[in-house]
């Protein structure tokens, strides 16, 4: 890897001329002019730049300019060349920083009874792009779901089935009954016959009302996996809160006194935020079902390296207060692990926001099925625009998403990199009947701004892998996108003065585009 090897040759020359311990970066330039690859070792260092410099003999470097307090770096030809090589059969040299680890990845998790809002959908696809980044990188990924199952939502969706005579097979009528229940809960009228319901589906004390929830979770689970196989996802391991409210609430209990202290008939924890874990009425809150979620997860891969929970951005203090918890009840299981919350936006539609409670949400199926119309029946197109733009901006940043804009090929969305992708793919069909062989042998002298564009792919993965940040991702497929545009209208492959080179080109940027889309999920189609 050649960032690598500049750091490793800056830090030995640093190290010759007594500054070694410096902590600098080599990162690309902003500006392709100031070479592949830049330093400010020089500046942190405080060393003569010249003095540093005069001493940096990189196989791969063939230029190295001082400028001001940096240095600048440009490839060999010869290496850019081989660049190419490599990326045109698979060989892109991906950064292994999560090599042997085990890391459970925990996304979507919705609750069901209600359809799969648009919410939702964001943290899937948030999700499955991390759990590829960490398998990417040499992580062995467990895909979780954790839906709710249980609770006051479930029982607001039975009492509208049981009161409305509503269909519990039925996806949109499930819904329906969903908010005939929150509206009377919310209004009053039906709160306390709703609390009911809720504690005696806890209790299983009532076959009718059991029955009706097995029913809705049944249909809400089908549902959900009809989706997901749309989105690309596949669960290795699914929990639910009627198995981790019950153990979480007597784990809680066994700690009372040590982690937990009751306070008015309720279990608080104590921390930087009080929160309820246990009810005054005994229910376990969502605080103590992740303390039974824990116990599951620890059960079933005790062997784990790093637990993620991917949910929206409004729960950053409440995971602050569980993991604080967690930590001092399971403090020998967790020693040496990381459990992290990455936080996904809201996503709002350049229509509006909307709700849920009032019935007039727009779910993940719908907003999927309105692209595919739009995309002349093309589902692939349709996820890879919504894709793109959840990916596009940080973790946690809402998005504000316009369906037109998602579906444009002129630039900035996943069609656009879809599109690239097959027109590498048709000008290789073409060059096949035309028998050109793709090899170096024809290679121009001086290197293309897409060869040097190609080259950082490695190291954009690796940042994006150990940020578990996947808009690095697609800013940098975006911009290759671009390139190989400009480069496509105005090179000649078939007839040109370097068709072999070119066919060896244009295949490399296919398999690092197939490759980057297939780590955000977004379908890498043959044809558009």
């Amino acid at each position: 890897m050649f960032r690598d090897a500049i750091e490793q040759a800056v830090r030995k020359a640093l190290a010759d001329i007594g500054a070694g311990g410096a902590h600098f970066v080599v990162e690309r330039p902003a500006h392709m002019e100031h070479g592949d690859y830049a330093t400010n070792a020089t500046l942190v260092a405080k060393v003569d730049p010249h003095a540093l410099a005069s001493k940096l003999k990189i196989d791969g470097v063939e230029k190295v300019e001082v400028v001001g307090k940096f240095i600048n770096f440009w490839l060999s030809r010869e290496a850019l060349v081989k660049t190419v090589e490599n990326f045109a059969v698979g060989k892109l040299s991906v950064i292994p920083s999560h090599e042997g680890k085990i890391a459970m990845v925990e996304y979507t998790s919705p609750n069901l009874f209600k359809p799969l809002h648009i919410g939702n959908l964001v943290g899937n696809v948030l999700g499955e792009s991390i759990a590829r980044l960490l398998e990417q990188s040499g992580a062995t990924v467990k895909r979780i779901n954790y839906p709710s199952d249980i609770g006051l939502t479930v029982a607001k969706g039975v009492w509208g089935l049981w009161k409305h005579k509503f269909d519990p097979t039925d996806i949109a009528q499930l819904g329906k009954a969903y908010v005939a229940g929150n509206v009377a809960y919310e209004d009053g009228s039906a709160k306390a016959e709703i609390e009911g319901i809720n504690r005696a589906l806890y209790e299983n004390s009532n076959p009718e009302w059991s029955d009706l929830r097995k029913k809705g979770v049944e249909t809400s689970r089908r549902h959900l996996d009809e989706l997901c196989e749309k989105l690309g996802t596949t669960f290795d391991k699914e929990f639910f809160e009627s198995e981790s409210g019950p153990l979480g609430r007597d784990i809680v209990r066994t700690h009372i006194g040590k982690v937990f202290e009751e306070s008015e008939g309720a279990v608080v924890f104590r921390g930087e935020h009080t929160r309820v874990f246990i009810t005054s009425e005994g229910f376990p809150t969502y605080e103590a079902k992740e303390i039974g979620l824990f116990e599951l997860k620890n059960r079933t891969y005790p062997d784990f390296d790093i637990s993620i929970t991917v949910t929206g951005s409004e729960q950053k203090d409440y995971f602050k207060v569980v993991f604080a918890a967690i930590e001092k009840i399971f403090a020998d299981k967790v020693k040496n692990k990381i459990l992290k919350h990455i936080p996904n936006g809201f996503l709002r539609l350049t229509t509006g926001k909307m709700s849920s409670r009032a019935g007039n949400v727009v779910t993940g199926e719908s907003l999927l099925e309105e692209l595919k119309e739009k995309a002349r029946g093309r589902m692939d197109v349709a996820v890879g625009a919504i894709k793109y733009s959840v990916l596009k901006s940080g973790s946690g940043k809402d998005i504000i998403f316009d369906p037109e804009k998602s579906l444009s090929l002129e630039g900035d969305s996943g069609p656009y990199l879809q599109y690239a992708h097959t027109r590498a793919l048709s000008l290789l069909r073409e060059t096949k009947k035309v028998r050109i062989t793709p090899s170096p042998s024809d290679a121009p002298t001086d290197a293309s701004s897409l060869e040097r564009t190609l080259v950082h792919f490695p190291h954009v993965l690796d940042r994006a892998a150990q940020e578990l940040e996947p808009h690095y991702v697609t800013t940098y497929l975006t911009e290759l996108a671009s390139a190989f545009n400009s480069w496509y209208a105005s090179a000649r492959v078939i007839g040109g003065l370097g068709p072999s080179y070119g066919a060896l080109l244009t295949q490399a940027v296919e398999q690092t585009l197939a490759k980057g889309l297939h780590v955000l999920g977004i379908p890498a189609p043959e044809e558009m």
